[in-house]
């Protein structure tokens, strides 16, 4: 999901354009599909994933339609991800101009179909020895950095988009008022703990169990240098699963130690909570710019579980009862 840019809409027609050169593609690679390749996946992005069964493998083909989509970031990143000890699919061919890979097939078992609140104890821990991987172990050079602007950005997809398109009832002037130390207070505490490769979309449905018993990792072409905190609580915060408080707690204090940081248990517990918050605050607003801008309304659906993340973290910081009080606004509904 990428907050940051907005591409040209491919039409229909240029849509259907596209299998077909990537079938010549797969022909002119000798990549014979035994059957009709199959739609697997779609995400908020203009990429489309299928699948291609040869006689050999299953393989995974990705569109990428460029100018909308590069797949050179998607490259990069899973070459980091590997070179880390990490499953990212293995990139079997690539045709950088033309915005088409094909890829290794990871298998269709995603964790948000696997972990539930009675296995959790059995999957988290590979979780959060994957995250702590990627937080020490993954190359940042030459990354982009997940500074200022891409912060402040996303943390305004909420008024621009959330609030002025779905909640138009909402006291603007009480929130226009305050956003602006809000927002300040957020992103100081992003950039006060400490930086790392961050996947930027570290959650359920971008973690498969692959084949081999491994956990495959997808959907990181987005990947930043950023806070420490952001994919642990990317993946806690679950669009499918509401964690109880005590849980949560007890898994950031595990996560603290996996990453050996030099910082109190009080202090990381703020940093993943404010960053919460502007994860969160972020994916309220993106779901309800899918919907009002793009037409896509399988997101909406989703805003009254991040919202409600949004209210019980500002609960438990007094310096955040002003925004509190504006977003548990009584006439207004998620």
């Amino acid at each position: 999901m990428n907050a940051l840019i907005d591409p040209i809409e491919p039409n229909r027609s240029a849509i259907d354009d596209r299998l077909q050169q990537a079938k010549h593609w797969l022909t002119s690679l000798n990549v014979i599909p035994q059957s009709e390749i199959r739609s697997v996946a779609g995400d908020a992005s203009f990429r489309r994933y299928f699948r291609v069964q040869t006689v050999k493998s299953s393989l995974i083909l990705m569109d990428a339609p460029p100018p909308a989509e590069d797949v050179r970031p998607f490259i990069d990143v899973a070459s980091r991800l590997t070179l880390s000890g990490l499953h990212a699919p293995a990139i079997i061919h690539a045709d950088e101009a033309n915005g088409f890979l094909l890829l290794e097939d990871l298998g269709d078992d995603m964790y948000r179909d696997l972990v539930s609140p009675q296995n959790a104890e059995l999957w988290f821990p590979g979780l959060f020895a994957a995250l702590a991987t990627i937080a020490t172990k993954t190359d940042i050079a030459g990354l982009p950095e997940y500074d200022t602007a891409k912060l402040r950005f996303e943390l305004d997809l909420l008024p621009n988009w959330y609030l002025k398109h779905h909640r138009p009832a909402m006291p603007r002037e009480q929130i226009d008022a305050i956003w602006e130390g809000f927002c300040t207070k957020i992103m100081a505490s992003a950039f006060e703990q400490p930086q790392c490769f961050v996947h930027r979309d570290f959650h359920s449905s971008n973690l498969l169990r692959a084949p081999d018993g491994s956990i495959g990792i997808i959907d990181f072409q987005d990947a930043v240098h950023g806070p420490v905190s952001y994919d642990f609580i990317s993946l806690i915060w679950d669009r499918y699963i509401s964690w109880p408080r005590d849980q949560i707690e007890l898994w950031m204090e595990d996560m603290r130690f996996q990453l050996n940081l030099d910082v109190s248990a009080k202090d990381w517990q703020r940093y993943c909570d404010w960053m919460g918050l502007q994860r969160n605050i972020k994916i309220v607003g993106i779901f309800a710019r899918l919907y009002y801008r793009d037409g896509k309304t399988g997101y909406i659906e989703m805003i009254p579980r991040f919202y409600s993340y949004l209210l019980s973290t500002l609960r438990l910081y007094p310096e955040f009862s002003e925004m509190l009080e504006v977003l548990e606004h009584e006439k207004c509904v998620p």
